[in-house]
């Protein structure tokens, strides 16, 4: 057990992306607090650039995406191995594969305090035998870990219900999310500028009177494209001054059906931009009137968050996450899932009424600035960091 020194705190997460976007800011806030950081994740030039952005060590563990119990065994091995040579106070593991196997390492190696964060809900449209298969992860994973911490209200309630996780270690920091949003440095319209819009506009062959339904996030299965589709028909033969604008890339695992992804690079009307980097994404929300987001599950969606920090209202499923990104007929409509025609409706109706934009998109940047403020989740963070070692015996004068 380390004492009079630093708390080391090591995070593991499958992919190295994790690192780079969902914890930009934190990492470096709790380690200005006093905590020496560590992060494990698979190798890839993203973890290199986590290293150099935030000043920390990191370890490249490989970790199978698919159900491999042999590598599983090894990347299980090669965790457990490392935290008996970093020796590290805190691990704080998330994601679907690297979560389970680090708190199950770490509980084997007696890490001292054990967190696990629950990004979403491994089970959620899953049957049969691959459904029992990551219910058992995620049981073991909540099992082993001192504390879980949720990223929404609805993915606590639907762990708890499934009894995966018991309720007393489960919790939300704040109001929930991943680590909030930058609304005032980042994805603020007033920081955009007209010009920007209209040179964005420009780069995609869009005139001013032309209104943009915009999509954001991966190709995949899992995210409702089917959906999107569909609802985009309707949309397309009732205004004609409106085009789709998609912006995100395909994944070979759970990928969208060929004849979708045909139908849109078919279409004159639809605009596929691949992968946009995410400092580049506030003027793609900047000229976007409403954004169409039909995903089937999420733990809490970044994009409605992003979208509302903008000013621009969001028509999403009322799954797993979104029901806690948006307030339903305030910052944004919900609609039922798999429900393209009403998907469709909601999105004309903004598309018909400005005004009814405005309103939604003011009140979603204004809920934003009050509840899912970064420092917010940071500060809660540390809160409870803090606790669980306290609860452990372990104080650090360091730590403030």
């Amino acid at each position: 057990m380390r004492t009079g020194m630093n708390p080391k705190l090591v995070h593991v997460c499958t992919v190295p992306i994790t690192l780079k976007l969902f914890m930009r800011g934190q990492i470096d806030y709790v380690k200005t607090s006093g905590f020496e950081i560590a992060a494990v994740a698979a190798p890839g030039s993203e973890l290199q650039e986590v290293a150099a952005r935030d000043g920390i060590e990191v370890y490249a563990i490989p970790f199978a995406r698919r159900p491999a119990p042999f590598r599983d065994a090894l990347s299980l091995l090669r965790l457990f191995l490392l935290f008996l040579r970093v020796n590290p106070t805190i691990v704080h593991s998330s994601t679907s594969k690297a979560g389970p196997l680090a708190m199950v390492a770490a509980f084997l190696a007696r890490v001292p305090v054990r967190i696990y964060t629950l990004r979403g809900v491994m089970t959620d449209r899953r049957n049969g035998p691959m459904k029992a298969v990551l219910g058992a992860l995620e049981w073991m994973a909540c099992h082993c870990a001192h504390r879980v911490i949720s990223v929404s209200p609805s993915v606590s309630q639907s762990v708890v219900s499934s009894g995966l996780c018991p309720p007393h270690k489960i919790k939300v920091l704040a109001r929930g999310s991943s680590n909030g949003v930058d609304a005032e440095n980042r994805f603020n319209p007033e920081l955009v500028g007209e010009r920007r819009i209209v040179e964005l506009r420009r780069n995609l062959n869009l005139d001013a009177a032309t209104k943009v339904v915009g999509f954001i996030g991966r190709l995949v299965a899992g995210k409702g494209i089917a959906d999107l589709a569909s609802a985009w028909q309707r949309i397309r033969t009732e205004r004609k001054d409106v085009v789709l604008l998609i912006v995100g890339h395909s994944e070979e695992q759970a990928p969208v059906l060929p004849r979708i992804m045909q139908e849109f690079k078919a279409d004159p009307r639809v605009i596929m931009t691949d992968f946009v980097k995410n400092e580049e994404l506030p003027a793609y929300y900047g000229l976007i009137d409403v954004i169409a987001f039909p995903t089937e599950s999420e733990g809490f969606p970044n994009v409605p968050l992003e979208a509302a920090s903008m000013e621009v209202p969001v028509v999403a499923t009322s799954v797993t996450g979104c029901v806690d990104a948006i307030v339903d007929g305030v910052t944004g409509t919900l609609v039922t899932s798999g429900d393209a025609e009403r998907l469709a409706q909601a999105v004309l109706l903004y598309l018909a009424d400005s005004k009814l934009c405005s309103s939604h998109g003011r009140a979603a940047r204004e809920r934003v600035l009050k509840d899912f403020r970064p420092e917010v989740i940071w500060r809660s963070l540390l809160e409870e960091y803090v606790q669980l070692l306290e609860g452990k015996g372990i104080r650090s004068s360091e730590v403030n």
